[in-house]
C-alpha cells in the first residue's frame, strides 16, 4: 500500500515538476513576444458612433458591434455574483490560474493528444479575448497563461473585471453587458432583476446555445442553474432564489430606438464621419453633435409628410399593393411579416368589406375598423388630371385579399391611406451663418435612402428668378424699372435656335414694373432682363451665390430656372437675400468629442457680422460639417454615478466673418419685392399665417412636373420642392403654390411661432420715393394711385411729365396673378 501511495505521490511530483518545467520553458522562448499587460489599462474598446441633434436627442448608432462601456462601480453586486458562480468562483482568490482546471486540462492533453476543455479563468478570458486569438492550440494556450499571471500582477481584480464584462460577446451583436441588458430587455444593467441578470450571465459561455431570444428553453435551464449555484454559494438567500426561479422568462428584441426620426440627417453626418476617418468612425465611439434641434426637424418631417398626403388624395386611389389570394389568415400573415411600415402607413389586409367599414388584419394579428369616413376620398386614380367617379361604399374601394395601408390617428383608430407616389424635400437653413436646422430627403427613408434635398438636381423654375432680379438691381435698374410683358421671337446665339417663350395661358401685360413682374412671375420680362443685362454678367454674378456654372445655362433660359440644382443649393443662395448680402456654407456637423468627451472638433463656419459663435461648452450639443470627425459618447448613468472632472476647455476659435456679395441695399430690396410674393402674388396662400416679415418665391417647370418655394425671414431660409423622382406631371392644376407652398407653411409656422418679426434691418442708403405705377417716375403732388418705392440714393427715377401724372394707376394692376415657371 505504501508503495501504492508513494508511486502516486511520485507521479505527481513528477507530473507537476513537467509542468512547471514546461511552463518555465515557455516562458522563456514566449516571454519575449508577450504584450505588456499594463496596455490593458489604456486599451481602446470598439464603441459604436452616435449622432446626436442640437438638443442632444439620439439620432442614430453605427457600428456592427453594439457597446455601451460601464465602469466596475456601476455593476450591480448581484449580477458578479451570478457571472462568478457560471464563470469563474474562484477569481477572488485565484492568481490568474485556477490549478485544479489546469491540471485538468494537462491530463486529458496527455491522454489525448489534443486540448479538450480550457480550463480558462476569467483572467485567463480576458488574456485571450484582447490579446489572443481564438486557435485551439498548446502554444496559444500558453501564451494564454503566461498572460493571465502577467495580468494579474499588474491589474487589480476590479480592472480585470471590468475589462472582462465591457469586451464579451453576448450575442445579437451586444458587446459587453450593458449592451446586452439593452438588446435583450431593453433596460440598463442596473434596472434588471435578479433572474435576467443570471440569464445576461449565462450568456458568455456560449452566446448562440443559450440565447434567450433563440433558444428560450435552454437559457432559462441555464439561468436556473446559475440561480442554484449562487444559492449553493451564498449570494442569495432562499427567498430571493425561490422568487427568482419563479420569474417567467422575458427576455425580447429591443432596436436601440432613436430619440429623433432624422435618418437622412443621420446618413448625411456618417458619411462625413466616414469621410474624414474611414472604417475608424463605426468603432472608435465618436459622439456627434448636429446643428439641427429635435423640435424643428419634427416640425420638417410631419409638414412633407402631411403635404404629400394631402396631395395623393387630391388625385385618388390608384389601388392596393398586392390583391392576396384565398382566405388563409396564416398566408395572410405570412405576407405582412414581408413589409414594412413606411413612415407610419402600416401594411394591413383586408379581411371584411361592410356596408360603412371595413375589418382588417394588422402584422400582429389583431383584426380593427377602418371605417368609411376615412375611404370616401378614394376616387379611382386615372391620371395626373383625372379621376374616377366618387365612391359610395367601401365595396367600391377594396375587397377580402386586399393588401393596403393604413395610418393610426390621434385617437387610436385606423384610417384608409396609401403610400404617396411623389416625393418631397425640405432643408431650412440658420442665413446668419448655414447650420442645417431642419433637412427631410423624401417621404421615408426607409423607401428610399435617396436624399432628394442634398442629391437630387432638378430645374428650379420661377424659384431661381430673384438671383436673375438680383443682378439687375446691381447692373441700375430699379423696382420702378419698366420692361415689356410682349411676345418676343427671337435667336438664341447660344441655342442657335428659334425660341418664342410664353406666359401661362399666352396672357401678355404690357411695360410692367419689375416689381410687379415678379410677384405675378412674368416670364417674358425675366428673359428681357437677363438679355439686357448680358448672360456673362449674369453667370458671373450668380455664381457668387455658390453655384457652380455648369450647373447654369448659358443661354436665354436661365431666367426661367432651368439650371439643375439640388434644394440645399438653392436655400444657400437664398440665405444670402435673408442675411443683408453675405455668402454663407451649409453645414451639419456642429461638434465631435471622442469616447471620453474630448472636444475634437467644433464648428466654426463663416457667419454674418452680428452672428456670435456659440460657446464650446461640453453641456452644448454637437454639430457636423464636411470633414468634422466622430464622437464617443460617455454612458450617462456612469456619468452621473462617478462626475468626471471638470475639463479646461480651448477658447472658442475666433468668429470668421462671411464674405459679402451682395449690396445691402440690393438685398433689401429684394426682400421688400419678395414679401408683394405672399401679400398680393402667387403665394398670397402664406397670408394664413399672420405674419408680416415673410418674403419668398414660388416656382413650377414645365409642365408641373416640380414644384418649389423658398422663403425666409431672418432667422430662417427654407426651401422645399416636391415632384416624382422619374419627373412627369404632378397635374396641369398644381403648381408651387398647391404643393410645396402648403409644406413650406407648416414648417415654418411651426419653426416661427412664439418668434417676433425679425427681417433685415433697412441699410443706409436708401430713398422711398412716391412714383407713378404706369410709368415708373417719381410722382409730382396729387398724382392719383401713386405709390411708395425704394431706391439707392444714387439712382432715383426721373420726375413723371405732366401728361404721366394725370395717368393714374393702370388697369393691369388688378390683374390676377399667374405662376408659370
Amino acid at each position: 500500500m505504501m508503495r501504492l501511495l508513494k508511486f502516486f505521490g511520485w507521479t505527481f511530483v513528477a507530473i507537476f515538476s513537467s509542468l512547471l518545467l514546461g511552463l518555465s520553458g515557455a516562458f522563456l522562448y514566449l516571454g519575449p513576444n508577450l504584450p505588456s499587460a499594463e496596455s490593458l489599462r489604456t486599451i481602446q474598446l470598439q464603441i459604436p458612433l452616435r449622432i446626436y441633434s442640437s438638443d442632444a436627442k439620439l439620432i442614430a448608432e453605427f457600428g456592427e458591434m453594439r457597446r455601451t462601456p460601464i465602469r466596475y462601480a456601476e455593476i450591480p453586486p448581484d449580477f458578479i455574483h451570478a457571472l462568478l458562480a457560471a464563470e469563474d468562483d474562484n477569481f477572488a482568490s485565484h492568481y490568474g490560474v485556477d490549478l485544479a482546471s489546469l491540471m485538468r486540462a494537462a491530463t486529458q492533453l496527455l491522454s489525448s493528444g489534443h486540448i479538450q476543455t480550457g480550463g480558462s479563468t476569467i483572467t485567463m478570458q480576458v488574456a485571450k479575448n484582447f490579446f489572443l486569438t481564438s486557435e485551439r492550440s498548446f502554444s496559444r494556450k500558453v501564451s494564454e497563461i503566461l498572460l493571465a499571471l502577467q495580468i494579474e500582477r499588474e491589474l487589480s481584480k476590479e480592472e480585470i473585471l471590468e475589462l472582462y464584462v465591457n469586451k464579451i460577446y453576448l450575442g445579437n451583436r451586444a458587446y459587453g453587458i450593458e449592451a446586452a441588458a439593452q438588446v435583450y430587455y431593453g433596460k440598463s444593467i442596473r434596472e434588471l432583476s435578479l433572474a435576467q441578470m443570471a440569464m445576461i450571465a449565462g450568456l458568455p459561455k456560449a452566446p448562440s446555445r443559450f440565447n434567450p431570444l433563440a433558444n428560450p428553453a435552454r437559457s432559462k435551464e441555464r439561468r436556473d442553474w446559475i440561480l442554484g449555484r449562487m444559492y449553493k454559494l451564498g449570494h442569495i438567500d432562499e427567498t430571493r432564489y425561490l422568487q427568482a426561479l419563479a420569474e417567467p422568462a422575458d427576455a425580447s428584441y429591443h432596436v436601440p430606438t432613436p430619440e429623433l426620426n432624422a435618418p437622412y440627417i443621420a446618413e448625411l453626418a456618417r458619411a462625413e464621419l466616414v469621410g474624414r476617418y474611414g472604417s475608424d468612425a463605426y468603432t472608435e465611439g465618436f459622439r456627434v453633435t448636429t446643428t439641427t434641434p429635435s423640435d424643428l426637424q419634427e416640425a420638417a418631417n410631419s409638414a412633407v409628410r402631411q403635404g404629400l398626403l394631402d396631395y395623393d388624395r387630391r388625385h385618388g386611389y390608384r389601388g392596393p399593393e398586392a390583391r392576396l389570394p384565398g382566405t388563409s389568415r396564416s398566408a395572410w400573415l405570412d405576407e405582412l411579416d414581408k413589409q414594412r411600415s413606411i413612415n407610419g402607413l402600416e401594411p394591413a389586409v383586408v379581411t371584411q368589406v361592410g356596408s360603412n367599414a371595413i375589418q382588417v388584419l394588422m402584422r400582429n394579428g389583431d383584426e380593427e375598423t377602418v371605417r368609411w369616413e376615412s375611404m370616401s376620398w378614394a376616387r379611382p386614380f386615372v391620371s395626373a388630371d383625372s379621376m374616377g367617379p366618387r365612391p359610395q361604399n367601401p365595396g367600391q374601394v377594396v375587397k377580402v385579399g386586399d393588401l393596403i395601408r393604413v395610418m393610426r390617428q390621434e385617437d387610436g383608430s385606423l384610417a384608409f391611406s396609401q403610400i404617396p407616389a411623389a416625393q418631397s424635400a425640405l432643408i431650412s437653413l440658420d442665413p446668419r451663418n448655414g447650420a442645417i436646422r431642419a433637412l427631410v430627403g423624401g417621404f421615408s427613408f426607409e423607401q428610399s435612402n435617396y436624399n432628394r434635398a442634398a442629391q437630387a438636381k432638378r430645374q428650379p423654375g420661377s424659384s431661381f428668378k430673384p438671383f436673375i432680379y438680383s443682378a439687375a438691381l446691381d447692373r441700375g435698374f430699379t423696382a420702378a424699372s419698366l420692361i415689356n410683358d410682349a411676345p418676343i421671337v427671337f435667336v438664341d446665339p447660344y441655342l442657335d435656335t428659334v425660341w418664342r417663350p410664353k406666359n401661362d395661358t399666352n396672357t401678355f401685360l404690357g411695360p410692367i414694373r419689375l416689381r410687379e413682374a415678379l410677384y405675378r412671375s412674368r416670364n417674358l420680362v425675366s428673359i428681357r432682363l437677363l438679355q439686357s443685362i448680358g448672360i456673362d454678367y449674369t453667370l458671373d454674378y450668380i455664381g457668387r451665390f455658390g453655384f457652380d456654372k455648369r450647373d447654369l445655362p448659358r443661354n436665354l433660359s436661365l431666367a426661367l430656372g432651368t439650371a439643375n440644382l439640388t434644394p440645399l443649393e438653392i436655400a444657400a443662395g437664398w440665405s444670402t437675400f435673408a442675411n443683408g448680402g453675405y455668402r454663407i456654407q451649409p453645414y451639419l456637423i456642429e461638434r465631435i468629442e471622442d469616447r471620453d468627451g474630448k472636444l475634437l472638433y467644433q464648428a466654426n463656419p463663416p457667419r454674418t457680422p452680428a452672428e456670435e459663435p456659440a460657446p464650446a461648452a461640453l453641456t452644448s450639443p454637437p454639430i457636423i460639417t464636411e470633414g468634422a470627425q466622430p464622437v464617443t459618447t460617455v454612458d450617462a448613468s456612469s456619468e452621473a454615478a462617478q462626475p468626471a472632472p471638470p475639463t479646461r476647455l480651448p477658447p472658442p476659435p475666433e468668429p470668421i466673418v462671411a464674405e459679402r456679395i451682395v449690396d445691402a441695399r440690393t438685398t433689401y430690396i429684394m426682400t421688400s419685392m419678395l414679401q408683394d410674393v405672399i401679400k398680393r402674388g402667387t403665394a398670397r396662400r402664406a397670408l394664413e399665417m399672420g405674419r408680416s416679415d415673410l418674403a419668398g418665391k414660388t416656382g413650377t417647370t414645365n409642365e408641373s412636373k416640380d414644384s418649389w418655394f423658398s422663403g425666409y425671414n431672418a432667422d430662417y431660409v427654407t426651401t422645399v420642392w416636391a415632384g416624382f423622382d422619374q419627373p412627369e406631371s404632378l397635374g396641369s392644376h398644381e403648381y408651387g403654390s398647391t404643393v410645396a407652398l402648403p409644406i413650406w407653411m407648416n414648417f415654418m409656422s411651426a419653426a416661427l411661432k412664439d418668434k417676433p418679426p425679425h427681417l433685415q434691418d433697412e441699410p443706409e442708403g436708401l430713398l422711398t420715393l412716391r412714383i407713378n405705377p404706369g410709368s415708373g417716375r417719381i410722382a409730382s403732388p396729387g398724382t392719383p394711385g401713386a405709390v411708395f418705392e425704394l431706391f439707392k440714393n444714387e439712382a432715383p427715377p426721373p420726375m413723371a411729365s405732366e401728361e404721366e401724372s394725370g395717368q393714374g394707376t393702370l388697369a393691369k394692376e388688378s390683374a390676377p396673378p399667374i405662376d408659370l415657371f
